[in-house]
């Protein structure tokens, strides 16, 4: 499916999904947040909530969870999900699976290995994989450049990295 730049009406969703992961942050989180939009209205955010133990608490999977209770399944194709990083493989997958339209994310999955990479930071247990590898019919958008500086100091943050 294509892979896009954010468009410029993508970009107060995108700020508002970088705001969701430094409130992770702030409140002793991994630095993620997400939205979803249906007709240009945010319909739903949240932001990673996976302290706690449970490591599926993404907000990418929280959003899949809510728009398949409450979104008609035309509804979750014409709906956007936005978030500060590219979806693991487990969200990926679960967007998918519910039918959800299009991705748009501030910082990629290769920037985000990148980064832990160069900080000495052990991989995640699941293979880093673009949503297209794992999601190869959904549209996808990102990363945005105008965020990578903001995003990647959060991430140095959580890693206990002075940026």
């Amino acid at each position: 499916m294509s892979h896009t730049a954010p468009l410029p009406e993508d970009l107060p969703h995108l700020r508002r999904c970088v705001d969701l992961a430094r409130a992770a942050l702030d409140d002793g989180d991994e630095p993620f947040g997400s939205v979803l939009t249906y007709g240009g209205e945010i319909v739903f955010e949240d932001r990673n909530r996976v302290a706690g133990g449970d490591a599926t608490r993404h907000p990418e999977f929280e959003i899949a969870r809510w728009a398949a209770e409450h979104l008609t399944p035309v509804e979750r194709a014409d709906a956007v999900t936005y978030t500060s990083g590219e979806h693991c493989a487990m969200c990926s997958a679960a967007h998918a699976w519910v039918g959800l339209g299009r991705i748009v994310y501030a910082g990629s999955t290769e920037q985000l290995v990148g980064w832990q990479a160069e900080w000495g930071v052990p991989p995640a247990p699941v293979a880093p994989l673009p949503i297209g590898a794992v999601a190869p019919g959904v549209p996808v958008a990102g990363p945005e450049p105008s965020l990578a500086a903001e995003l990647r100091a959060l991430h140095a943050r959580s890693a206990g990295i002075e940026s």
